[in-house]
């Protein structure tokens, strides 16, 4: 089992910046990849980045690339999102997610994570 705690969400004018992070507990989460992902009432959860079990590798959403930073501290077990430049459609609940399989890549589909946190909201004022 792995356990994911997502904090770090609120409220936020547009073009502000904000940093999610999720802590993992459990078994060893370093050798996990990670991926956040988003959701807004009434849409499917969608990918938002992603990132393999040994930080070498990542992978973003088009509408997000260029604006947000996945990244990883293994010796805390936190892996973190920086949201640069954000847009009143990034407002979402964001979750973090793990396939939990052992130094695997990345997932972006939300229908391969293994292990879900209870997400945080992010709200972007215009």
């Amino acid at each position: 089992q792995v356990q994911l705690v997502e904090s770090g969400g609120g409220l936020v004018q547009a073009g502000g910046s904000q940093r999610l992070s999720c802590a993992a507990s459990g078994r060893t989460a370093s050798v996990y990849d990670m991926g956040w992902f988003r959701q807004v009432p009434g849409k499917e959860r969608e990918f938002v980045a992603g990132m393999s079990w040994n930080g070498r590798s990542t992978t973003y959403a088009d509408s997000v690339k260029g604006r947000f930073t996945i990244s990883r501290d293994n010796a805390k077990d936190t892996v973190y999102l920086q949201m640069n430049s954000l847009k009143p459609e990034d407002t979402a609940v964001y979750y973090c997610g793990t396939s939990g399989s052992a130094f695997g890549g990345f997932v972006r589909d939300p229908r391969e994570v293994g292990y879900w946190g209870q997400g945080t909201q992010v709200t972007v004022s215009s």
